[in-house]
This record gives C-alpha cells, sequence and structure tokens, in this order.
C-alpha cells in the first residue's frame, strides 16, 4: 500500500492507496512535530483503520511547510521503514513545466496538475481551496503554465475577524440571498459569493488569454461549498492532490 500526505500550511492530507484505489483517507491540522510524533502519528492512524504497518510499501509527500519536511522524512524511515519521494519540479512529472524559475512552483499545485491533466486532460484549469485559493492552468498541449494566487476563505474571514471588535464568528455556510439582512449572513454572503466570484472572474479571464473555454476542476477543503455556487467551476474533486501524489510516486518509484 501507498502512503501520501499533502503538507499545506494549514491542513495536512493523508491517504492510502491500494493499488489505484483511494482506501482511506483524513484531513488534519498542520502542527509542527518531531521525527517521533509523526511516526508515533501516523502508526496510530493505521492502528484505528486495521492496517498493518507493514502493509505500507512506499511514501509520497508534497509541502509547503519546509520546517516540517526533514521530521516528516525521518519519521516515516524509522516508524514505517519506508524511504518517502519528495515532490519537486526534479521529478519525472509527466508534464512540462513553462514556469520560470521551475522550483518556484508550489509543489501541491504541480501535484494537482498532473492529477488534473490525467483526470481531466487538457487544457485544464485546477483551483485548489486551501490556505490560499490557487488557479493552476494547463494549456492545449498540456504544459504547466502557471497561474494565480489569492487569500483563502479562513485567511480572509481571520484577517476580517482579527481587525474587528465587534463581528461575530461565523460558519461557512452560503445564504439563500446575495443581500444579507442581518450581520451573520451579510458575512457569509461576502465570503461565500464574493470568493465563487473571484474565482469565475479569474477563469473568464483565463480563457480571454487561453483563446477557449476549458474544464475547471476545483479541489481543497472549500471546494464544494465554493463549487455549488461558483458559475464556471465544472467538477468538485476532493482528493484530487492525493491522486497525483499517487501518480508521480508510480513514475519516480525508488528502486
Amino acid at each position: 500500500m501507498l502512503l501520501v500526505l499533502d503538507v499545506g500550511n494549514t491542513t495536512t492530507v493523508i491517504g492510502i492507496y491500494d493499488g489505484e484505489t483511494l482506501v482511506k483517507h483524513w484531513r488534519l491540522m498542520s502542527e509542527r512535530r518531531t521525527s517521533d510524533e509523526l511516526g508515533i502519528f501516523l502508526l496510530n492512524l493505521l492502528d484505528i483503520c486495521g492496517i498493518p504497518r507493514a502493509s505500507i510499501d512506499g511514501a509520497i509527500y508534497s509541502s509547503v511547510v519546509p520546517s516540517l519536511d526533514m521530521a516528516l522524512s525521518e519519521g516515516l524511515r524509522e516508524y514505517l521503514a519506508v524511504e518517502p519521494v519528495k515532490v519537486t519540479s526534479a521529478l519525472d512529472l509527466g508534464i512540462d513545466i513553462a514556469y520560470s524559475p521551475k522550483h518556484e512552483v508550489g509543489a501541491d499545485r504541480l501535484v494537482n496538475s498532473v492529477a488534473g491533466k490525467a483526470k481531466y486532460g487538457a487544457p485544464l484549469i485546477v483551483v485548489d481551496f486551501g490556505t490560499a485559493i490557487t488557479l493552476d492552468i494547463l494549456n492545449y498541449e498540456g504544459a504547466y503554465l502557471g497561474g494565480t494566487i489569492s487569500p483563502g476563505l479562513v485567511t480572509g474571514m481571520e484577517s476580517l475577524f482579527g481587525r474587528t471588535a465587534k463581528l461575530p464568528q461565523v460558519s461557512l455556510e452560503p445564504p439563500k440571498t446575495v443581500i444579507g439582512n442581518n450581520t451573520i449572513g451579510s458575512i457569509q454572503a461576502g465570503i461565500l459569493f464574493g470568493n465563487a466570484g473571484l474565482v469565475d472572474f479569474l477563469v473568464r479571464k483565463t480563457w480571454d488569454e487561453l483563446g477557449g473555454r476549458t474544464p475547471v476542476a476545483a479541489t481543497g477543503g472549500h471546494a464544494a461549498v465554493i463549487g455549488a455556487i461558483s458559475e464556471t467551476i465544472t467538477t468538485v474533486d476532493p482528493w484530487l492532490t492525493l491522486e497525483g501524489l499517487r501518480l508521480i510516486h508510480e513514475r519516480n518509484r525508488p528502486l
């Protein structure tokens, strides 16, 4: 079985693949831990699900939190006896990267693009709703062009609430109308419809530059809620990043 991990600034998404089938997944907070803590944490997850640790014969991770990389690699070697593959632009990804410098592209953005091309073809726009909202663009030849980076929903909320004393905390549920008739409804409308509008605007501008419409695949923790109100998102795929990690591991499996 293959252990895949996507380490983000806010959350870490973990999955277990048996062949091409995702048999288990978790979405956890990203916190600074030692290699021992990470190793024990992963063992506990496997034990809870009844997955023998000896059945894990490979691991791959993408990370945008460099301070966790060494501890994670050591924990995987020490507690699961696997040599992990770390996603970088230097790996065989199966896509061309038309971005300079290549090493500055976030690993998660490359992983999403690899999975998006494999599942939905090219051209394609992948929108990832995480700490940031990223749009990643594949051209008609399937090459990664780059995209956009904007503050994520929670990042925007934290900024709003951190600078205002009287606004209440709200859940990320879309209101029935864009005109909020109370404070909570007004905040929800602004955040959810506002971010859906942001994505739709960026997608349409991208279509103009590409010279045609493309499918738009959304992933990440808030993909479903924004996908339900967006006018341009065509597919919500919450585990797209994990699939990309599996595909990259297939091409870069340690000998």
